[in-house]
């Protein structure tokens, strides 16, 4: 039997996974320092020096609902491979026994066995190595999975927060410059009265009046949507996110907001607008994109590991077309007592084992046609490996272009929302000393206003700039590294139910690197020459 024992180990049939095909990068990307280049992105967020979107992504990192499904599927799929590697050993070890009464020709037996069965299919084409190697790729693609959702979590949370901020503001605003058109109105009104203007004056004063407020509505439904989507993130219900969205800090910010927008005379102050602001901004970020960065991204580690577990499944079906040779064996008792005038023992030990092979020689091309899906399905999946590093690129791209784009709308609008304010300023004045038209003082109300609000949604497109380009670099996932990926009550509730022994006590994220290639190994552990297709002598 030692020829069958030294065969095992000798070959494993299908191609051995060596990674994916690199796929060329925009010329302008630059090689940086890869360390530092993690440590900016590792905790993105907190660059924005929001106390509340802080505790937010803290929060959604423990008690996103899609976080621990993801967590869920991390644990299922080292089942999994705890499932395939077992195939690796005898896959037949069956106890079994029966006892019976036996009727036969007006006597009666009693017939008591016990017997045990073992099986052991040797894994002599790699069929059970390439299945744990399938298995352990498609554990790690859980895990790149996991780490995928966590920076679309993460980004999302942010976009949500910067929307609700930007909407808050741009209802402050709108309040704000509702008390300046209402007073607008009042003396519109006692100059009518006077007669010194036209009731056309009244009614165009009141219409700018109900327009802004009639925009009120809608920007309090913004921030509105944006709340429940955040508490949708966080897995909260809305009334349990309005705390963490109204803090103290908010109430300060809000304060100076109204101080702001309180001078003598319903006048305005230029100077300092952002240090008002509500919407949470960064400094200027560094340009420059780190192509490793980029190629660290969860969703392009998950499209390779998925390549690794695919190619594996062309080995496994491989092995088809051989024959497949087994060790059996069984053990057993027999035991029947007659019983009549005389009880009579009949006791009987039963011993098989020996090797055996099976070899399905008429197939009809069944095999080779199994053969060619998996390996047209190996195709396709490095097909969109290439796919999603060309989105990447499109989207880090996408995301830094509009960044610098909108910086440079940032500051056009800010110019304009400094001159709208200082016309409104002198035309309050020129109008109550009776120097400007009506129509002048309501023009330069109008124009004001519309800056100011514009202003507003500009800064806040440029934080949302600030996420995209971030979650396009795939940032983030690297802080939840080491921390567990379901929760202790999570833990008890399944143990609760189910013996999972040892499964649930080291449920940490382990570092998957941009390189990483999960290695085929042979029966006995060996890892197999990455830099050869097939194993030394396997069919070639």
């Amino acid at each position: 039997m030692v020829w069958v024992y030294l065969l095992t180990g000798c070959t494993v049939l299908g191609p051995n996974f060596v990674g994916v095909p690199k796929k060329e990068l925009p010329s302008t990307w630059t090689d940086q320092d890869f360390q530092s280049s993690v440590s900016r992105t590792e905790r993105w967020w907190q660059q924005f020096n929001d106390p509340t979107l802080n505790q937010l992504v803290t929060v959604a990192a423990v008690q996103n609902l899609d976080l621990e499904a993801a967590g869920l599927r991390i644990i299922q799929a080292r089942a999994a491979m705890g499932v395939a590697d077992s195939f690796r050993y005898p896959q037949v070890q069956t106890l079994s026994g029966n006892l019976a009464k036996i009727y036969q020709n007006n006597q009666t037996f009693d017939n008591a066995s016990v017997s045990f069965d073992a099986g052991w299919e040797l894994d002599v084409w790699g069929r059970y190595v390439r299945g744990v190697e399938a298995a352990e790729a498609g554990w790690y693609a859980a895990i790149a999975s996991y780490h995928d959702i966590l920076v679309t979590i993460t980004a999302e949370v942010a976009r949500n927060y910067v929307n609700y901020r930007t909407f808050q503001e741009r209802v402050l605003l709108s309040q704000r410059n509702i008390e300046i058109q209402k007073r607008v109105v009042r003396i519109t009104q006692i100059q009518y009265e006077s007669g010194d203007v036209t009731e056309l004056d009244v009614q165009q004063a009141k219409t700018q009046l109900y327009n802004t407020q009639s925009a009120l509505p809608s920007l309090k439904i913004g921030m509105v949507q944006s709340r429940n989507a955040l508490a949708v993130l966080l897995g909260l219900l809305p009334e349990e996110v309005e705390p963490l969205l109204n803090q103290s800090w908010v109430g300060d910010k809000v304060a100076a907001f109204d101080t702001k927008y309180s001078q003598p005379g319903h006048r305005r102050m230029m100077e300092s607008y952002d240090n008002y602001s509500l919407i949470p901004a960064t400094m200027p970020l560094n340009t420059q994109v780190d192509a490793g960065l980029v190629l660290r991204r969860p969703d392009l580690q998950l499209a390779e590991l998925q390549a690794h577990a695919q190619s594996a499944q062309i080995g496994i079906k491989e092995a088809d077309l051989y024959p497949q040779f087994s060790l059996f064996g069984a053990i057993g008792i027999n035991s029947t007592v007659s019983a009549g005038s005389n009880f009579q023992f009949d006791d009987s030990l039963n011993l098989t084992l020996g090797p055996s092979f099976s070899w399905n020689i008429f197939q009809y091309g069944r095999v080779e046609s199994n053969i060619r899906i998996e390996d047209a399905r190996f195709q396709e999946t490095l097909t969109s490996y290439n796919k999603q590093v060309l989105t990447a690129v499109q989207e880090v791209t996408s995301a830094l272009e509009s960044y610098q784009l909108n910086r440079e709308q940032q500051a056009l609008a800010l110019n304009s929302v400094d001159a709208s304010v200082r016309a409104y300023n002198i035309s309050l004045t020129q109008y109550e000393n009776g120097q400007i038209s009506f129509e002048r003082l309501l023009n330069s109300v109008e124009k004001m206003t519309r800056s100011e609000d514009a202003y507003a949604v500009v800064k806040g497109n440029v934080a949302n700039q600030v996420v995209a380009l971030y979650k396009s670099l795939g940032g983030g996932w690297e802080a939840n590294t080491g921390k567990a990926f379901v929760s202790d009550s999570l833990k008890q509730q399944m143990q609760s139910r189910t013996d999972w022994g040892e499964e649930l006590d080291s449920t940490t994220l382990p570092v998957l690197s941009p390189d990483q290639v999960v290695p085929a190994r042979s029966p006995f552990g060996d890892p197999i020459d990455p830099d050869k297709q097939r194993y030394p002598g396997g069919p070639q």
